[in-house]
């Protein structure tokens, strides 16, 4: 139980951070393109209370965390009407990418904050815990959601690119992501995706954290 606790205290900044961010910045990007379902509906907010399903965020990772050798969860999904985007098969492309980008610079700025208490000399376990556990959670949710399975952003970003015939037919996969995430989660055979993803997404952020590195020894 103290396991949980604390792994609760270290983890609940990043993942409300990484929760919220990643569905405002799809809720910024449809308003940008067109589509104000989401800002109609109030979740083009910073509040994390809008976009927190209590199940799928708060109740089903701790359970999992206690029963399971893997967590998964899920926030409220931000409403958003393709349609009415001004260019919707090209605009798609940019509000499925926005959430995992929020987590990027996230997952960067994680970084930068773990050298500022480097650089302070801040000798306290428990903020280094949490910027570790910030880059971790906004990494994986980078990765993750770029898994190009609809409705994962990823899947999104594939039915943008894809020409329209095939677009149409990956799409109809949608009703059937979740199945298949669960499955393939429960396979371990994400791994095959995460493992190279995770890798090239860590060093790309170390090489653009570099320069901070230098400047803040």
């Amino acid at each position: 139980m103290n396991e949980i606790i604390q792994a609760i205290a270290v983890y609940a900044l990043p993942v409300i951070f990484a929760i919220t961010l990643h569905e405002a910045a799809h809720a910024y990007a449809a308003k940008y393109f067109g589509d104000n379902t989401a800002y109609s509906q109030g979740r083009m907010s910073m509040n994390p209370l809008r976009h927190i399903d209590p199940l799928g965020t708060i109740a089903l990772p701790i359970l999992m965390y206690i029963f399971t050798p893997f967590v998964f969860g899920y926030a409220k999904p931000v409403p958003i009407d393709f349609g009415k985007l001004r260019n919707p098969k090209k605009q798609m492309l940019w509000v499925a990418f926005a959430g995992p980008m929020a987590n990027f610079v996230m997952a960067f700025g994680w970084m930068l904050f773990a050298l500022v208490l480097q650089a302070t000399q801040v000798s306290e376990s428990f903020p280094y815990k949490v910027a570790q556990a910030g880059v971790f959670v906004n990494i994986l949710m980078f990765v993750f959601n770029l898994l190009p399975i609809p409705p994962l952003d990823g899947g999104r970003i594939m039915t943008s690119i894809l020409p329209h015939r095939m677009a149409y037919q990956y799409s109809r996969i949608e009703p059937y992501g979740f199945f298949i995430v669960i499955g393939l989660l429960v396979f371990k055979l994400l791994d095959y995706w995460f493992a190279p993803m995770g890798a090239l997404t860590g060093g790309l952020l170390g090489l653009l954290i570099t320069p901070f590195r230098l400047l803040l020894s």
